[in-house]
C-alpha cells in the first residue's frame, strides 16, 4: 500500500492546515524601480526608444500596479531615458493613482476619445520615435491601433526585453516563490490523505482549493487537474470527471499565488496496490526528472536539459522524439508571475543557465489508453548550479516521504 495516502477525512484535513504566510514581504519600491532601469538599459542595448506595458503581469512586475487587461487601453510607456508615465481611461485615474507603486503622471483618455492618439501626442512630447517595443502579451487591437496611429514608428515585439528582465529572478522573488510552493506541497499531502474509493475528482479539485485558502492563499487554487486512472495519460485532463477506485494511478496538478508569484507542483501515485508496470514507469520518470536536474548546469543550454531527459527515456524504450508511449511535451517552463514564461526547457531554446532562473521540471510519461505519470517540482539557477524548490517525490510507495 502506498504510505500516507487515504485514511483521513476532508474536515480533518483542513481544520489542520494553517495559514502559512507569515513573514511573506512584498516586493519592495527600490526593486521596481531597479526593474525599470535594467528594462532601460536593455532598451538602449537594442536600439528601443521606448516600450508599451500593458496592463497584467509586466506592468506590475515593472511598477507594482496591479491592473488586469480589457478591451481598455491600460498601460506605462517607459522611455530609454527618463521617468515612466501611465495612459488610462480617465474615470480610472483616480483608481490608477491607489493602486500604483512606482509613481508616475497619468495621462487619462475621455471615452468618446481615442486611446492611440493620446499616446502619438505623448510620444511627440516626450520625443520617442524609430523603433518602439509593444508588450508581447498585449492584444492584437491595442498592436494595430498604435500602428494606425503611428504609421512612421516601428513597433516591434517588447519581449526579448521582458525576457531579460523577468526570467532572472531576484532573492526576493525566489523567496516568495519558495513559500508559495511549500503551502502547495502542504495541500499535496492533505489531499493524499482524503482519498478514498468512490471520491470523484470533482470533489477532491474543490477541497484542493479550499485547502490553499486555509494555507493563506486568498484566492485558492490557481488552477488544479486531478485525474484518476486511464485520464492520467493525458497532459492536462479529459473532460469528464472520474470516480477513485483501487489501483488507480493518481495525478494532481495543482498551484497557488503569494504575492503575485506562483506555485506548480504535480505528484503522481497510485490509490492502493501499484502493479509492476506503474512501478517501471513511475521508476523511469523519477530518473528522467533526475536526469534533467543533473543536466542543469550554469552556461548550458535550456535546451540540452530537455534533451537530457528525453535521451533516458529514449534509451530506455520511450518515444523517440515527442511520440507515445513517451514525452509528448517539453521537459519543462519557467515560472514567477506567471505559470509559464521565459526561458523554456525545450531543445529549441538556446537560451545559457544563468543564475535566478526558475524552472519547472516535469518530464512525463503519458501511456494512452493505460496511465500516466507526471512529477513536477520546479529549481532555481544559483552561481553553484541547480536548487530544488521542493524535494522530487521519495517513492510510488511513499511519494511524500515519511514526513507525511
Amino acid at each position: 500500500m502506498t504510505r500516507g495516502i487515504g485514511g483521513s477525512d476532508q474536515q480533518t484535513e483542513l481544520v489542520k492546515l494553517q495559514d502559512m504566510t507569515a513573514g511573506a514581504e512584498p516586493i519592495a519600491l527600490d526593486e521596481f524601480e531597479a526593474r525599470v532601469a535594467k528594462a532601460q538599459r536593455v532598451m538602449r542595448e537594442k536600439g528601443l526608444s521606448a516600450v508599451y506595458i500593458n496592463a497584467g503581469t509586466n506592468l506590475y512586475y515593472f511598477t507594482g500596479t496591479r491592473w488586469w487587461p480589457s478591451e481598455r487601453m491600460v498601460g506605462a510607456l517607459i522611455p530609454s531615458t527618463g521617468d515612466i508615465v501611465y495612459i488610462a481611461p480617465a474615470f480610472e485615474v483616480s483608481t490608477l493613482n491607489e493602486y500604483m507603486c512606482l509613481p508616475g503622471k497619468v495621462h487619462g483618455w475621455q471615452e468618446h476619445e481615442d486611446p492611440y492618439a493620446l499616446t502619438a501626442d505623448l510620444f511627440g512630447t516626450l520625443g520617442i520615435s524609430g523603433r518602439v517595443g509593444v508588450d508581447e502579451a498585449a492584444p492584437f487591437f491595442l498592436a494595430e491601433g498604435l500602428r494606425a496611429a503611428m504609421p512612421d514608428v516601428e513597433f516591434v515585439n517588447a519581449g526579448p526585453v521582458s525576457a531579460a528582465c523577468r526570467m532572472h529572478k531576484s532573492a526576493a522573488e525566489i523567496a516568495l516563490m519558495q513559500r508559495a510552493k511549500d503551502m502547495t506541497i502542504e495541500v499535496h499531502k492533505a489531499t493524499a490523505r482524503i482519498l478514498k474509493a468512490g471520491i470523484s475528482t470533482t470533489e477532491v479539485t474543490a477541497f484542493i482549493h479550499e485547502a490553499h485558502k486555509k494555507v493563506g492563499a486568498p484566492g485558492g487554487s490557481v488552477f488544479c487537474i486531478v485525474l484518476f486512472g486511464e485520464a492520467t495519460a493525458y497532459p492536462h485532463g479529459v473532460k469528464n470527471p472520474q470516480i477513485l477506485k483501487d489501483g488507480d494511478m493518481v495525478l494532481i496538478d495543482t498551484g497557488c499565488e503569494l504575492l503575485g508569484y506562483k506555485s506548480d507542483i504535480t505528484r503522481s501515485y497510485v490509490f492502493g496496490k501499484a502493479s509492476e508496470k506503474q512501478r517501471t514507469v513511475w521508476a523511469h520518470e523519477k530518473e528522467a526528472q533526475a536526469r534533467a536536474f543533473n543536466a542543469a548546469k550554469i552556461g548550458v543550454r535550456c535546451g540540452d536539459v530537455d534533451m537530457a531527459a528525453r535521451s533516458y527515456l529514449e534509451s530506455v524504450g520511450y518515444g523517440p522524439g515527442y511520440n507515445v508511449p513517451g514525452l509528448p511535451h517539453r521537459t519543462g517552463h519557467g515560472i514567477g508571475l506567471d505559470i509559464h514564461e521565459w526561458p523554456y526547457l525545450v531543445a529549441s531554446d538556446d537560451t545559457p543557465l544563468a543564475p535566478g532562473m526558475c524552472f519547472s521540471n516535469e518530464p512525463m510519461l503519458c501511456l494512452y489508453g493505460e496511465f500516466g505519470v507526471r512529477l513536477e517540482d520546479h529549481f532555481y539557477m544559483t552561481e553553484d548550479g541547480p536548487k530544488w524548490f521542493t524535494e522530487p517525490s521519495h517513492s510510488i510507495d511513499d511519494p511524500f516521504g515519511e514526513a507525511i
